[in-house]
Parts: C-alpha cells; sequence; structure tokens
C-alpha cells in the first residue's frame, strides 16, 4: 500500500511515526508478558482489562503503566505527524477523535476496572466508538491522488469492524449475555492497534524535508 508520489514532510512527522510505533509495540508486549503471569487467563473470555485488575492481576501495575504510556505516546505522536496525514475535514475529524481516544486510553490505566468501575466502563468506551470512527474518518480522506493511495480502504474497512464488534459488545454486555467477550473486545481493539502500527511505519518511510542552509555573512 503505497502511492507514487512521497512528498517531503517536516522532521516532526517521522518523530511521531516512532512515538506511535512504540507506543503500540511496548502495548502488545506488556499485554503479553502480563498475560503469562495472570494464572488461567484466557484470550476468549477474560477482558483486556482484567490485565490491569488490581486485585487479580499479579502484575497489573504493569499493564496499566503500558496502557497510559500507549495513550501518551499516541497523543503526542498524533499530534506530531499531522502534517503527514491529507490535509482536510477528515484529516481534523478523524485524527481529532483518535486523540480523543488516546486520552480516554490514559485514563483507562489511571482508573482500574475494580477501582472505579463506572468510569473504567466510560472511559474504554470512549477508546473504541471515537476510535473506531476515528479510523473511517481518516481513511475517508486517504484519496489516491494522495501517497496514502490504497491506505483509505484498509483503514476504513478497520475502523468498520471495530464499530461492528463494538455494536455487538454492548448490548451483550448489558444483558450479560456476550459469546466469548475477550474474542469479541480483541476485535475492537486489533483494529484500532493494527491501524497505528501500519501508520507508524508509512509515516516513518516518507522522506523529511531537507533544512535549507543558508550562506553566513560578515
Amino acid at each position: 500500500m503505497s502511492g507514487s508520489v512521497r512528498p517531503f514532510v517536516p522532521g516532526s512527522v517521522r518523530f511521531g511515526a516512532w512515538a506511535i510505533g512504540v507506543g503500540v509495540v511496548q502495548f502488545v508486549v506488556a499485554m503479553a508478558v502480563v498475560q503469562s503471569r495472570y494464572p488461567g487467563y484466557s484470550l476468549l473470555t477474560n477482558y483486556i482489562s482484567d490485565l490491569g485488575n488490581t486485585a487479580t492481576s499479579p502484575w497489573h501495575a504493569v499493564f496499566n503503566g503500558s496502557i497510559m504510556l500507549l495513550g501518551a505516546l499516541a497523543f503526542v505522536g498524533i499530534l506530531a505527524a499531522w502534517g503527514g496525514f491529507p490535509a482536510g475535514g477528515s484529516r481534523l475529524a478523524g485524527l481529532g477523535l483518535l486523540l480523543l481516544a488516546s486520552l480516554s486510553a490514559i485514563l483507562v490505566g489511571v482508573f482500574p476496572e475494580n477501582v472505579n468501575p463506572t468510569v473504567h466502563g466510560i472511559v474504554s468506551l470512549t477508546v473504541f466508538a471515537p476510535g473506531g470512527v476515528g479510523l473511517v474518518l481518516a481513511g475517508a480522506g486517504m484519496r489516491p491522488t494522495t501517497h496514502w493511495s490504497g491506505y483509505g480502504g484498509a483503514s476504513m474497512l478497520l475502523g468498520l469492524i471495530t464499530l461492528a464488534s463494538l455494536a455487538y459488545y454492548v448490548p451483550t454486555q448489558f444483558a450479560n449475555s456476550t459469546f466469548d467477550p475477550g474474542l469479541i473486545e480483541r476485535l475492537i481493539v486489533a483494529p484500532i492497534l493494527l491501524w497505528a502500527l501500519l501508520v507508524a511505519v508509512h509515516l516513518g518511510r516518507l522522506p523529511v524535508r531537507p533544512r535549507i542552509r543558508r550562506p553566513r555573512t560578515g
């Protein structure tokens, strides 16, 4: 997925790419490590947030710290890489919603599920819903005439997977009838993380605008 034209971008875009990429990778690694230390943890039936439960997860501090770091790096990274995305209303709306999701991810770590279930549920939802809609809107702006050619459809598809999974997940959570809730929750979260990683790699490969050196005078 690459366009024929790769414009020069400010150095901040590459910094943003690194921030987003590092945030995603460290979070995925942290999840795997904490899962391995959680007795009887199931990817199908356990919620992702169970890893941050201060009463049941032996390494809850690692998970909570990791998701807060993910949110912080994603927020900084999106702002730094803003100029690398196609200009327009889709960028403003899509990335704006992803910034909201990033801030909410920080709060997920601040308020573990067993410490304040109500707040935890609200901030989790404001990661999931804005994240999914943000991917769709950002993808709508990735037109074939830009260096994002080929990414628009993938971005919208990933966002729709998140939203479709969320549409099933929320009502069944209220009815306590969710089939394999851990699996469904991962179908909500995984597309957002995959999108972030793809975007980080693409932005990191764009050529950085060279600095113009002015001749010395005097």
